[in-house]
């Protein structure tokens, strides 16, 4: 047993339901609930443990001095988030230049408690022309569920609702700022 199940699975007591599709290369993965820091390294375990090359973004900033190697190696990708840049297109261009990529963002956009889902994602994958795949934490579990691919229609309020409806009684590291699905 590698050095990351062992942590995840027996000292953790975690573990992953469902399975990313080796045959899908390019994704949009949405993490809900996104409502602590501990999110990102569960995220690391599950990649590392379902052999799954998973990508995210970060402020251009971040990839500069010492820990832009580390954050390029567990998967992040720079961009520019200054006034008036269009990211959609800016990260659609990601999917266009790489042979694989799956990038994972956070709906809420926060770890705060929001009222709604922001949309970026969603006009991602379409833009991208690429399923999207919901991946719960759910501390209440401690289990990593990882969705059946999904695949826009084109119809954003219908499909957020099938969407958000997956994650219904997941709850965050916070609870208090899991976003309640009704």
């Amino acid at each position: 047993m590698g050095l990351s199940k062992f942590i995840f699975y027996k000292l953790m007591g975690w573990r992953i339901v469902g399975d990313f599709s080796t045959h899908i290369k390019k994704a949009v993965i949405i993490a809900v609930p996104h409502t602590s820091w501990h999110d990102f390294y569960l995220g690391l375990f599950t990649r590392n443990i379902t052999k799954t090359k998973i990508n995210w973004i970060g402020k251009k900033e971040l990839f500069k001095g010492p820990f832009g190697w580390y954050f390029r190696w567990v998967g992040g990708e720079p961009i520019d988030r200054t006034p008036g840049q269009n990211k959609v297109e800016a990260i659609t261009a990601l999917f266009d230049r790489k042979e694989e990529f799956r990038l994972t963002l956070a709906p809420e956009g926060t770890r705060k408690l929001v009222d709604t889902w922001k949309t970026g994602y969603y006009f991602i994958a379409q833009a991208a022309k690429v399923p999207i795949i919901p991946v719960a934490f759910d501390f209440g579990t401690k289990q990593v569920i990882i969705h059946k691919p999904f695949y826009p229609t084109g119809n954003l309020e219908e499909d957020t609702k099938f969407l958000r409806s997956l994650y219904k009684g997941v709850v965050g590291k916070e609870p208090k700022y899991t976003y309640e699905i009704k």
